[in-house]
This record gives C-alpha cells, sequence and structure tokens, in this order.
C-alpha cells in the first residue's frame, strides 16, 4: 500500500514536493494530495496579468533571473525573458503541474485549519495526521495521512508592527496589498503630499522605487492623469540601517569604462569564485567577514552610494555591521532626483496626518498614505500544527528569519518524522527547494532515520547541527540577513546527503579574472535528476544551454548593456553641446543646460501594432520622456532659450533602445522613430566607454549618429552623443557631453 502525503500549500513548493514524491522513487510508494487555500496554483506567484488578489502584483519583475528561478528538469520556454514577471513565474509552475504532478490530488479553493496527530499504530514508524479542511463555501472535511508536508510558505501574513499609535485618518496599508496609485490615493484629501514608506529591507526598497516609478508615470505620460496633483507628492523611506542596492544586472569586469553585464545571480552563483569545499557563508558573521563583502559591494557598485544621497551610504563606519543587501533598478536614481527621501529610525507614531520618527523625533507632515514595508509573519503558515508540535518545533513567532528550528537545513525534526518542510524559510532559492523535497522524499521512502538510509545520508543526519545553529542565531546580534544558509553551500549540502553529482558545463565557458577561470555558474539544471526520463533530459539540457548563451551572450557580445545604460540613463544631467556649421545659413554655437530623463510605462505611440504584441505578453516595458531646456550662444552672439524633446524606449525581446521624435502638438507623445541605437564591439581594456551608432534619413538630410557610454561600476559616470548631418542644405555636427 502506498503511504499517503498531505501536502499544504500548492505554490513551488508544494509542487516540487509532489513531483518528488511521484518521481524520484519508484511509482506507488506515495499517494500525493494538495491542499490550497487558493482557488489557483502558483502560491505567491499570480498567474495571469489580472490576477492582483495576491501578496504579489503581477507586473513584478523577479530579482532573480529565469537561471535561477526554475527547477532542474523544466526549462522556460524559448523566447521568454531572462528576468520574468511574475504572472510568467505563474505560468511556468502551471507547465510544471501539467509535466509532474498529474498524479497528485489537486484540492483547490481548500485551507487547512488543523492537523492533529493520531496514535501510533502498533510497529508503525510515527504519528499520523487527522488533517481537517475548509472550502470557500464553509464544508467542512477530515482526512487522514501517514505524512504531513507542510510547503505553505515562509509568508504566512503580513507583519504590522506593534506598539505603533495609529490615530489617523490616512490610508494604512502593507506593501504586499500595494497595486496603484489610484487605490492608495483615491480617498486622500488633496492638500496631503507625502508618501511614508516604512522598512528599508527588499520590500521597503522595492515598493518605494516602484511608487516612484508609477509617480513618474502619472506625472510624464500623455493623456489624463489618474491621481489630481501628481506633481505634488513625494516619498519618504523610513530606514533603520544602510543597505546596499544592487540592480539586476551587475557587471563581473566593473573596473572597466565599458564593463559587460549580466543578470545579478549568472555572476554571484559562479562557482569558479569560490575555495573548495564550500563553506557556509552565512549565519553568524564576524567583523572580519562583514569588512570582507562590504568591500565587495562597494568595489561591485562602484562607490558608498553617498552620490546618490548621503542617508543611503554604506560608510566606512558601517563595514564592520552585516551587509544588507537589497535589489532595484530604479530606488536610488529617484533618491538622487529627490523623489524619494531617506530618513533613519523607527516609525513611532501616526496622528492625522503627522508621523514622528525615533530617536530622532524627526515629523514628516502632510503624510497622505502609509506603506508598512516590514515583511510577513512565518508563523501564520504553521498555526494548524497541534500546539505541542508547534513547542517541539521550538516556535519563535517574533524571530521572523529563524521562526522554526528544523533539522537538516529546514526539512524535518527528529522527534516528528512523519511531518517534513520544504520551502520554509527567507529567500527559498528554487533550486534548494527542490533538493528540500527531494530529501523528504529519500527519508520518508527509507522509513525514516533508520540503518535503511543510504551511508551518505546517515552521515548527513548524524552531523547535523540545523536545531543547534537555529536557536543559537534568534540571539545573535551579528547574524546575517539571511541565516538559512548561502545558496550555493547549501546546494551542495544537499547533493552530498543525497549522492548527487554537480553536472559539468556542456561546453566551454567564458574566463573572468583574477584568475581567469571559466564561469561555473550553479543552476538547478546543475543538479538533474539520478535517473532522469527523455523528457527531463531533454529540459535539463535545455535549460543549461539557456544560461551557458546568456554568459557567453553578456560577456562577449555586449547583450544587457543597452539595458545597463537604460536603467542608468533616469534623472537629470548636465549638458553641454557644440555646434559646428559649414554653411553660414546654419550658425555655430554652443548649448549649455540640462537633460532629463523621465521615466514613464511604455505607451503604443508610433508603434501601435508592436505595443500591441507587447501588451498581450505582457511586457509594454518602461519608457523616458526626455527633456532638455538650456541657453544656446551663437558663434554670431546671438544667445536665445532652446529647448527639445524626444521619447527613449527599451525593448527587453530585443534588447534595444531606441530613440523617437515627438508629436510637434503633443510633446509628451512619440511620433516617429529617429533611430535604434545599435552597440558595436569593443575591446573593454581600451579605456574607452561601450561605443554604438544609429542613422536617420530625414527627406534629404542623413543624421550619421555615434554614441559612447562611460561607466563607472555599474553606473554611467558620463555619456557622449554626438552626429553629422549632411543634406543639400545642412552640413553641420553636433557633440554632446552629458554628466551627473
Amino acid at each position: 500500500m502506498p503511504k499517503t502525503v498531505c501536502i499544504v500549500g500548492a505554490g513551488p513548493s508544494g509542487l516540487a514536493a509532489a513531483k518528488s514524491l511521484l518521481h524520484d522513487v519508484p511509482a506507488g510508494t506515495f499517494d500525493v494530495t494538495i491542499f490550497d487555500a487558493q482557488s489557483r496554483i502558483g502560491g505567491l506567484w499570480p498567474s495571469s496579468r489580472d490576477d492582483a488578489a495576491g501578496q504579489v502584483h503581477p507586473l513584478m519583475v523577479a530579482n532573480q533571473s529565469k537561471h535561477t528561478v526554475q527547477f532542474s528538469d523544466l526549462a522556460w520556454e524559448e523566447g521568454s525573458l531572462d528576468l520574468p514577471k511574475a504572472w510568467q513565474v505563474g505560468r511556468y509552475l502551471e507547465r510544471y503541474l501539467q509535466a509532474y504532478c498529474q498524479g497528485a490530488k489537486l484540492s483547490l479553493g481548500n485551507c487547512v485549519e488543523k492537523a492533529e496527530v493520531l496514535p501510533t499504530p502498533e510497529g508503525g514508524t510515527g504519528p499520523s495526521w487527522r488533517v481537517q479542511t475548509r472550502t470557500h463555501d464553509g464544508q467542512v472535511d477530515e482526512h487522514n495521512f501517514d505524512h504531513l508536508l507542510v510547503a505553505s510558505g515562509f509568508f504566512g501574513r503580513p507583519l504590522r508592527p506593534s506598539g505603533v499609535p495609529v490615530d489617523s485618518d490616512v490610508p494604512v496599508i502593507h506593501s504586499s496589498e500595494y497595486r496603484n496609485l489610484t487605490a492608495l490615493l483615491g480617498k486622500t484629501p488633496g492638500d496631503r503630499s507625502k508618501i511614508l514608506v516604512v522598512g528599508g529591507q527588499m520590500s521597503g526598497v522595492e515598493i518605494a522605487g516602484t511608487i516612484a516609478s508609477h509617480l513618474s508615470s502619472a506625472i510624464h505620460s500623455p493623456g489624463t492623469c489618474p491621481i489630481a496633483n501628481a506633481d505634488r507628492y513625494s516619498i519618504h523611506h523610513i530606514i533603520q540601517r544602510p543597505t546596499w542596492v544592487f540592480p539586476l544586472h551587475l557587471s563581473p569586469k566593473s573596473a572597466l569604462s565599458a564593463p559587460p553585464f549580466l543578470p545579478l545571480d549568472l555572476g554571484s552563483y559562479n562557482l569558479s569564485n569560490r575555495s573548495f569545499p564550500l563553506a557556509n557563508k552565512e549565519g553568524h558573521i564576524s567583523v572580519e567577514a562583514a569588512q570582507t563583502v562590504n568591500a565587495i559591494y562597494r568595489q561591485t557598485v562602484g562607490s558608498d552610494q553617498s552620490i546618490f544621497s548621503p542617508e543611503v551610504a554604506v560608510g566606512s563606519d558601517d563595514d564592520k555591521n552585516p551587509p544588507y543587501l537589497v535589489v532595484s533598478d530604479t530606488y536610488l536614481e529617484f533618491v538622487r532626483s529627490g523623489l524619494i527621501s531617506a530618513a533613519h529610525g523607527k516609525l513611532q507614531s501616526i496622528s492625522g496626518s503627522l508621523a514622528t520618527i525615533t530617536p530622532s523625533g524627526e515629523q514628516i507632515n502632510d503624510v497622505a498614505a502609509v506603506i508598512l514595508a516590514t515583511g510577513f509573519e512565518a508563523s501564520a503558515s504553521v498555526l494548524f500544527l497541534p500546539a505541542s508540535i508547534q513547542n517541539t518545533l521550538s516556535i519563535c513567532p517574533t524571530d521572523l528569519n529563524n521562526t522554526l528550528a528544523l533539522g537538516f537545513h529546514g526539512t524535518y525534526h527528529p522527534d516528528v518524522p512523519n511531518l517534513g518542510f520544504v520551502g520554509f524559510y527567507r529567500s527559498p532559492y528554487w533550486g534548494v527547494m527542490e533538493m528540500q523535497a527531494r530529501f523528504i522524499t529519500a527519508l520518508w521512502a527509507a522509513g525514516g532515520p533508520s540503518s535503511s538510509l543510504p551511508p551518505t545520508m546517515r552521515a548527513a543526519l548524524s552531523n547535523d547541527t540545523s536545531i543547534e545553529r537555529t536557536i543559537h542565531l534568534r540571539a545573535d546580534p551579528r547574524a546575517s540577513q539571511y541565516p538559512m544558509g548561502d545558496y550555493p553551500w547549501l546546494m551542495a549540502e544537499f547533493a552530498t546527503a543525497l549522492g548527487l553529482e554537480i553536472s559539468p558545463p556542456l561546453g566551454k565557458m567564458p574566463q573572468l579574472p583574477p584568475a581567469n577561470n571559466e564561469m561555473n555558474i550553479l543552476t538547478p539544471a546543475r543538479y538533474p535528476p539520478k535517473s532522469p526520463t527523455d523528457f527531463q533530459r531533454s529540459e535539463t539540457t535545455k535549460a543549461l544551454q539557456q544560461t551557458e548563451a546568456a554568459a557567453w551572450a553578456g560577456l562577449m557580445s555586449g547583450k544587457f548593456v543597452a539595458k545597463a545604460v537604460f536603467r542608468s540613463l533616469l534623472g537629470e544631467w548636465k549638458l553641454e553641446r557644440s555646434l559646428v556649421s559649414k554653411l553660414p545659413s546654419h550658425p555655430s554655437g554652443h548649448f549649455s543646460g540640462t537633460a532629463k530623463f523621465l521615466l514613464r510605462d511604455g505607451t503604443r505611440d508610433g508603434r501601435e501594432s508592436e505595443f500591441d504584441g507587447l501588451e498581450t505578453d505582457g511586457n509594454v516595458g518602461l519608457e523616458y520622456l526626455y527633456i532638455e531646456e538650456g541657453d544656446f550662444k551663437a558663434s554670431n552672439g546671438l544667445t536665445f532659450r532652446a529647448t527639445r524633446r524626444y521619447v527613449w524606449r527599451y525593448n527587453e525581446q530585443r534588447d534595444m533602445l531606441s530613440v523617437w521624435f515627438v508629436k510637434t502638438d503633443d510633446q509628451k507623445r512619440a511620433d516617429y522613430l529617429f533611430h535604434e541605437v545599435k552597440f558595436v564591439a569593443t575591446d573593454q581594456d581600451d579605456g574607452q566607454g561601450w561605443k554604438a551608432t544609429a542613422g536617420h534619413m530625414c527627406i534629404d538630410d542623413f543624421y550619421d549618429v555615434n554614441y559612447e557610454f562611460r561607466f563607472q561600476a555599474i553606473n554611467l559616470r558620463d555619456w557622449r552623443l554626438a552626429y553629422t548631418v549632411k543634406g543639400p542644405k545642412k552640413d553641420y555636427t553636433i557633440d554632446g557631453t552629458y554628466r551627473r
């Protein structure tokens, strides 16, 4: 008779667990039932662009690439973006369900309310479970299972800070509830102008950057603004400590003026940068380790971040503290522009429209809305367990990182052998979830921690100190941001226990300094199933090919440079431009002024058919309204005010920048294409920046356009735009330099 297993949760963790129980052991070993309170699978991940009911906005971009956000034996579809949106991740999970979980009984819209331990049957190996569920219409049922697997996620319910007096008529919402400006500000009195974001870690930085993007788009897009007086709003971000902010693409050669770029995880998980055997770099962080990592982060971003604002700087005084890292493409530039301002401390109280920060006592008036980016309470995901079991697991609701004390990297507890966990930790990398599922499957297939386990698993269990380590970290003031353990080390730990070997790269990989070793990128596909089917083998190979192709393209052909340039243009630049004309009908002269790149949602104008196709895929992207203003002093002594506008666009599918003329009667709208910016191969060691060319025929006049973009690490330091115009009545050269 197969052993019956109840899986709580149909997100990535639950599906990975079901797949392992169904496919990693002989067929019929386990009978699997999955319950989920939602009416769809995916957990946090919505499966459509319009699914706004969950905790993740469907258009949110994943902060890891598809090469990490995947399982070992299902590749992303050809043509998918390297950085998928949340709803596209949900679609991937639907494909995974179809490929591997059809043998499971899936019960959606059915919430697990309570689980009880049944008496151990004579000759049994541990407790069995009675599980009580409730449907959306209130029907209550009970089911008995041999095993219970918790895959309900670490983000049980939004955490709202206690002890903060709130006597206010402004909206106060959790960051997971934010969807758009209209819903946030629609009922706010019109004389209030400040949006308060509370919380300085990942969700705080992400939501502050998102709201700033929405405000910028509302102000600078054509048509009717969705909220009144959008330009009066600003964002005030309360943070407790400085945090490193990385964009979604980094460079492994950040010392160059023309650095190559890769999705941040491809470089972060390059095993060629690690010494073997792997040691855990997370948990307790010594002063020396903190100084080393902070120095690496400073080199990666090229500064201490004070160029954006002193309030977000990670100075030398902070180097002894464990580093904190968040991901956002827009946050720092919006801080530089002043749309986001940061303040250190904690929210003490909100009274009316007045917020007070402690310990400084600083007060922020005219608060229009408050966003609590204060994380999630993990303990809510396990409250259906009996109190005695919660006690055995040393539940600590106040510790958001170490909520439960579980054995072997968050998978089980030796005193409750028929209870397992998958994905119950912060930063649930998909590879680790899959490894946890494999570990639990192997443990239960052997009947628990017994002599029938393979020697590698017996050794892993006998040497495991995960429970003790978790309890110790609860009181450790030097615990890391994500104390579960670093990703490569965790993958290696599970692989050793399971007797899995990491597969070699498919072919030769690019070499990187300082040792000029070939890249050795860790992805879930590097640990394929032990006995793969033809389908699994094909999918694993496809996934590895996608990763290796992305690495080669980024390092050797300049892929992702256009995205890095587009990201770094945001904000205001000082512009100096000379014009030299060979014809007396067009005077020479010099322009001095500013150029602003104003971020907004992608628009249809000038590219209607292309846009409609992108809209179907939910990938319209972002664009800039470019406005330059200044004074032109002609060589004949005449000085006059000058301005011009363009629309700059980035097409992620094509990895292409383009510049568009604006309509004369509505200068927020694009009219027609000026040119596409084509980056050219460059000698990355010659001290020059990335070069790009373009051309445009305007009736009888040809514009020969040349760019040079010079980086300081990952951000543009300065750039140059020059073009020569020749025609029957034109013969002049324009050469402009842009600096922060």
